[in-house]
């Protein structure tokens, strides 16, 4: 495809590294050149100097030839403009901008083809906020995603040394657990994606994603990870637009506390949030401060300000003050990296948790969710099964049929709609009907492509 990204900050950087690796045509708008400059020594892409919503501008970054427009500045309002310039006057079919006003929702009239011309809405701090939301009500899991409307979730989880998986094989737990409703994807030792079989054997340390219907999500989480208390009491380093949807979110269910260092910003969190909401004026790296509102009772520490070096300083502070979890908020993938499996729980990157939603509107065939894994080198992939026998590569054809990719597996099936949707064990005999949702793991980004025909129609299916 042939893509626009207007705005090279953090979200429009992420957002070209993940594209370009696909082999995508990308051209990014951004007024300071040497920006732009630093990312194209970086990535495979064109980078273009000037206001993205100033016609001549975007007319030089080939918007004339364009499919897709990606408007993801830090502002509401150029982002706004610039899709309704990209469609108007040079027809670009289709549009996503980044907006961080909750006003603007998807499908509202002001965002339509008469309007500014929207035609999908992406707001990171939204997409983080859901992202933590699923690994408070599963403390145990390192990441949970939703797939068919949440009817199945493809859960990660470190294996404990005192589970039912630990030093035994697949085989052995199943036969334990008959009636539990999982399926093992996929394995991974240190950073090593390993094959597997039912005799693999499986220790404690080991990562494993598990695809579960969602009422089995938190069985599977207490035979396979430590069964852990729910979270009751949470602390938050960082009032901006992230820590204040989180608080909001929170109310009712759990005990806040907010640190924030701005006096300003906290008279205006007190106004925001309920009473009962403690908002304190302080450092998240302030052991002091930390010690004195009891940091050590805390179910859960999150660090997100917007300053990487202090959110990681501040989880692990909270961890050596005995926090019980704790998960820190981290744009640079470098720093990722080196902190997944440290004393910081989880490392949440913003760009992973929004590029899915990205990715959805990117892939080709009938594809209806996609999520980034591993830190962005692994995906899994929800497509629909349209079309028969004759037009589909998938339809009427048996699990151990369907060829593809070496180390890419069918995590599960989904059949039926709304309530009466049901997830199916893809067992080697099980046939894939019209309109199932087939949910693929990739160990690689570079499997997408092969995957992604398997749910276009050939074009004798009308």
């Amino acid at each position: 495809m042939r893509i626009i990204i207007l705005g090279a900050g953090r979200v429009g950087e992420s957002v070209a590294e993940t594209l370009a690796s696909e082999a995508n045509d990308i051209t990014v708008v951004d007024p300071d050149p040497e920006r732009l400059h630093a990312l194209e020594d970086r990535v495979e892409l064109r980078g273009v100097a000037g206001n993205g919503i100033q016609p001549s501008v975007l007319r030089g970054a080939g918007a004339e030839d364009c499919d897709l427009f990606i408007a993801c500045t830090s502002a509401d309002e150029t982002n706004l403009v610039a899709c309704k310039i990209a469609h108007d006057v040079f027809g670009i079919p289709n549009t996503i901008a980044r907006l961080r006003s909750p006003e603007f929702v998807a499908g509202d009239k002001l965002l339509a083809k008469d309007g500014f011309a929207v035609d999908h809405v992406i707001c990171p701090e939204a997409s983080v906020t859901r992202y933590i939301h699923l690994l408070i009500e599963y403390p145990e899991a390192l990441q949970v995603l939703q797939f068919s409307q949440g009817k199945a979730h493809l859960v990660a989880v470190r294996v404990a040394r005192d589970s039912l998986l630990a030093n035994r094989s697949i085989a052995e737990f199943r036969a334990m657990n008959p009636d539990l409703p999982v399926r093992i994807v996929a394995l991974y030792r240190g950073d090593r994606d390993l094959a597997f079989d039912r005799d693999t054997r499986v220790f404690a340390g080991d990562e494993i994603f598990v695809l579960v219907p969602r009422e089995g999500v938190r069985a599977a989480l207490h035979a396979i990870g430590n069964p852990d208390r729910p979270v009751r009491r949470v602390m938050i380093a960082g009032g901006g637009r992230v820590g204040l949807r989180l608080a909001r979110s929170l109310i009712g269910k759990c005990e806040v506390k907010l640190i924030e260092r701005d006096r300003a910003r906290c008279e205006y969190l007190a106004a925001e949030l309920p009473p009962e909401m403690l908002v304190l004026q302080g450092d998240g790296v302030d052991e002091e401060l930390l010690m004195d509102e009891n940091v050590a009772d805390m179910d859960l520490f999150i660090a997100i300000t917007s300053d990487d070096e202090d959110n990681i300083m501040a989880a692990m502070l909270a961890k050596r003050l005995g926090a019980r979890r704790v998960m820190a908020l981290i744009n640079r993938r470098a720093y990722a990296d080196m902190m997944q499996g440290s004393t910081i729980d989880i490392a949440i990157s913003p760009s992973n948790a929004v590029i899915g939603e990205l990715l959805m509107h990117v892939r080709r065939g009938a594809v209806a969710a996609v999520h980034s894994l591993r830190r962005g080198t692994a995906e899994a992939l929800e497509g629909v099964a349209h079309g028969d026998a004759r037009t589909s590569r998938l339809v009427g054809r048996r699990v151990e049929q369907i060829t593809l990719p070496a180390g890419a597996r069918i995590a599960g099936i989904v059949r039926g709609a709304g309530n009466d949707a049901r997830v199916v064990n893809p067992t080697h005999d099980a046939v894939i009907e019209t309109d199932d949702h087939v949910i693929i793991f990739l160990p690689h980004k570079r499997m997408v492509r092969e995957v992604e025909k398997l749910f276009q129609v050939r074009a004798t299916f009308f």
